[in-house]
């Protein structure tokens, strides 16, 4: 399987010079979609018998299957969250591929997990939890928000056993968030048979304490064991009042849960970090890094105020395992849903260490600065309108006059000539525009021309 020597030097050659001109395109290419028909004709049966072989392998995903996929770090790319790496994370992607290591345990990986436990530090301490806060990187943020609230019904499970208590207060199945909660918060409790409680947002579309409240009463506060605030909506990115909604939390008793998987990378920017405040009061936290810290896929951070309470939720018990479970050590599998696990934060960790933090606070004050700026030209416009002014750097607007078909043709033309992508999105019945701008590349430029093809 490992070829001779003399075919494997070509092949690695052949791959590193593939990876470093991709790393030295500027901007790169954003590249098409493709029809299964157009794949299918120009690739054909790639599983074979004997093999096609490494470098014509390599070849065909070059020249025909790379084209087929679009290019997250284009600086046009403004849908959903687009993902940025710098160069330093990229590279260092392929050392840990290449380093065939494991970072589930301490005993097997103890150099990866310590570096992985000084990003997981930096993110702990902008947040402002306590100095035994700590976690885990996770592949997501789904997987995040689902091993956080798994965490939160066994720790409120376990708190009621402990006390004696019966009854619907001793397995609470319920689990609080607003519409503009992530999707996969309705995952998670799906996954977990647990009930989703909408709350009410306010006029800013936030979660308040207030609302939280009354959802709590009159659903029976006992019968929940999570409420989940958002730093950082996707669709708008909005910051929940985290303050009032920490402090309802703390008077119910109930875990407090932030998704910061977009938004919570804000909090490395001085222009918004007092948006922020009351995230130093939860009992969870996560952001993704591959979205807003300039980190490559699969990235999620996910943090515990007390991290015992993640370990004792988590931890899986096998013969075979009892060399880790019983052992003192730190465990990354033991904080997350999932056993095996690649060294996914270094990549984040190498780019932290390699560039400093300045250098990502400036980067986010940077595409904060191109959103104030898309929000002024829009409004500067006759024909376009804000829809909510931007928390972050996520901006909705409208183009008046046009309906759902004429943002999907102006989409799909876009994408067509290989000139931006930007997909539309809805809210309250009504199909809207929305740039997410999270790639410091990104330029006033690219806002004007953009919006250019909207008269």
């Amino acid at each position: 399987m490992h070829g001779d020597n003399a075919t494997l030097d070509q092949l690695g050659a052949a791959i590193l010079r593939y990876a470093e001109d991709r790393l030295r395109l500027h901007p790169v290419p954003l590249d098409r979609v493709a029809t299964p028909e157009e794949l299918e004709a120009a690739v054909g049966q790639t599983i074979t018998e004997e093999g096609l072989g490494g470098l014509e392998t390599l070849a065909l995903f070059e020249d025909k299957l790379a084209p087929a996929c679009l290019s997250v770090d284009h600086p046009r790319y403004l849908s959903f969250i687009p993902c940025a790496p710098t160069d330093a994370a990229a590279m260092f992607d392929l050392v840990v591929g290449a380093s065939s290591l494991y970072a589930g345990s301490w005993l097997e990986g103890s150099g990866a997990v310590h570096a992985e436990n000084a990003a997981l530090r930096w993110i702990s301490d902008l947040a402002g939890l306590p100095p035994e806060a700590g976690g885990v990187f996770t592949p997501g943020g789904t997987i995040g928000n689902l091993s956080a609230l798994v965490a939160a019904r066994y720790a409120t499970r376990a708190r009621a056993a402990l006390d004696g208590i019966t009854g619907v207060a001793a397995r609470p199945w319920r689990v609080a968030a607003t519409e503009g909660a992530h999707s996969s918060i309705k995952s998670a409790c799906d996954v977990m048979d647990a009930e989703l409680v909408g709350v009410h947002v306010d006029e800013r579309l936030r979660l308040t304490g207030d609302n939280l409240r009354k959802a709590l009463e009159e659903n029976g506060p006992e019968t929940f064991f999570a409420v989940v605030a958002t730093c950082g909506t996707t669709n708008f990115g909005i910051i929940d009042d985290l303050q009032s909604v920490a402090e309802v939390c703390e008077e119910y008793g109930i875990w407090f849960h932030v998704d910061g998987a977009y938004g919570g990378a804000g909090l490395a920017a001085p222009s918004v970090r007092e948006r922020y405040a009351g995230v130093e009061r939860a009992d969870s936290f996560m952001v993704d890094p591959h979205k807003w810290l300039f980190a490559p896929f699969d990235c999620c951070a996910l943090i515990y105020r007390d991290p015992e309470q993640g370990r004792a939720a988590h931890t899986q018990h096998a013969s075979y395992l009892d060399v880790l479970t019983e052992a003192p050590d730190f465990n990354p599998s033991d904080y997350s849903v999932g056993l095996t696990r690649r060294a996914r934060g270094l990549p984040f960790w190498f780019s932290l260490a390699a560039n400093g933090t300045r250098a990502y606070a400036a980067a986010i004050e940077r595409t904060l600065e191109v959103t104030r700026f898309a929000a002024e030209e829009i409004a500067r416009r006759p024909e376009l309108e804000v829809v909510r002014e931007p928390d972050l750097s996520v901006i909705v607007f409208r183009r008046l006059g046009w309906a759902a078909a004429d943002y999907q043709a102006w989409s799909d033309r876009m994408l067509a000539d290989e000139f931006a992508f930007i997909v539309p999105t809805s809210h309250a019945g009504e199909t809207l525009a929305r740039f997410a701008i999270v790639n410091p590349q990104t330029s006033e430029e690219d806002i004007v021309a953009i919006l250019d093809t909207m008269r």
